[in-house]
């Protein structure tokens, strides 16, 4: 029985162990000779991602002692997976030779593939020398943060440290494939009553929510704070329109759209502004009196869990003085 064939069967740890690996397998990934695809275009021409993403086997890479091999039951594609087939702002081949350079099991992700995906929820079907908390036949989440636990920084806050990578971005071997390969740092146990496909969409954008505004390391959202949410309809702002309304607070959910209010208003926004109907549609926003005139002090403190740079001035002039602007990512605003 192949080891695909006992993963689907539900087959037992000890199973899974003794089935054969496969010396390739299929993934979802770029090729190094298509990097300079777009570089003739106009940089607001449209990039047909279909030109460089290929489905296709490559070779299975030797685990690290830290590591896990996990077979993937779901994946997502998200804004790492579009800048990447795109290869802008960068080429991720410019990160995989970076990484590259480190050297010992760094190596391995410098290839003339890049196999992409950050997020991803599976069953575990190899385990690295050194690892001690997980075997074959666990089901885990996969958290995109690629950390290096033996930087001191690390022991207070993983995403401080000099060498916090985006897994699947930033490293190879990412989620979009039939297997990948993950540090057991970034696993997370899989509740049992989330389906695959629902477990893998939770680490990255929930994950980074959670931190934005609950943790200790964001702005400590407390019952009563009205939280201001740029892309409420997206992945990320969704879960933080959850967060709010289950943590007591008062969301406010921005969109562009009034397809993307109603999606907003579903996951529990409690006041939804349309861009389009105070006139800022797909405007930069960077002029402060556009956005003082339709709420000048609406009393937003926690703002906004995430946004493109061109809308972080307008985000910040929606903050009174007590508020906590937070930031992530460049993708919600197209929300």
């Amino acid at each position: 029985m192949s080891l695909s064939d006992a993963v689907l069967s539900g087959a037992s740890p000890q199973e899974l162990a003794h089935a054969p690996l496969p010396d390739h397998f299929t993934a979802a990934h770029l090729r190094v000779e298509d990097e300079q695809v777009f570089a003739d275009l106009p940089e607001d021409a449209d990039k047909d991602v279909r030109r460089t993403l290929h489905v296709g086997e490559v070779p299975m890479p030797e685990l690290a002692p830290d590591e896990v091999l996990l077979a993937v039951m779901a994946s997502t594609v998200n804004y790492n997976t579009v800048w990447s087939a795109k290869f802008e702002p960068l080429s991720t081949f410019r990160f995989l030779r970076h990484y590259g350079r480190e050297g010992g099991w760094a190596t391995r992700h410098d290839q003339p593939f890049h196999v992409l995906g950050s997020d991803a929820a599976g069953v575990v079907v190899r385990t690295g020398s050194g690892v001690r908390h997980w075997r074959p036949g666990d089901h885990a989440m996969v958290n995109a943060a690629y950390v290096d636990d033996q930087e001191p920084i690390s022991q207070a806050d993983g995403m401080l440290g000099e060498h916090q990578l985006a897994w699947g971005y930033e490293t190879n071997y990412g989620g979009l494939a039939q297997y990948a390969v993950a540090r057991t740092s970034q696993l997370i146990a899989k509740p049992a009553h989330l389906t695959w496909e629902e477990a893998a969409t939770i680490p990255a954008c929930a994950g980074t929510a959670y931190r934005m505004l609950v943790s200790d390391r964001g702005a400590r959202m407390k019952q009563g704070d009205v939280v201001l949410i740029w892309g409420a309809s997206g992945g990320l702002g969704a879960y933080a329109a959850q967060l709010v309304k289950n943590g007591g607070g008062i969301a406010v959910g921005v969109v562009g759209s009034e397809e993307k209010a109603e999606a907003a208003r579903r996951v529990g926004c409690d006041v939804v502004v349309n861009r389009e109907e105070i006139g800022i549609g797909d405007d930069t926003g960077e002029d402060p009196a556009q956005w003082r005139r339709p709420g000048s002090g609406s009393g937003v403190r926690c703002g906004p869990p995430s946004g493109p740079i061109p809308t972080s001035s307008s985000s910040t002039w929606a903050v009174p003085r007590s508020g906590s602007p937070c930031s992530s990512s460049g993708a919600a605003g197209r929300s």
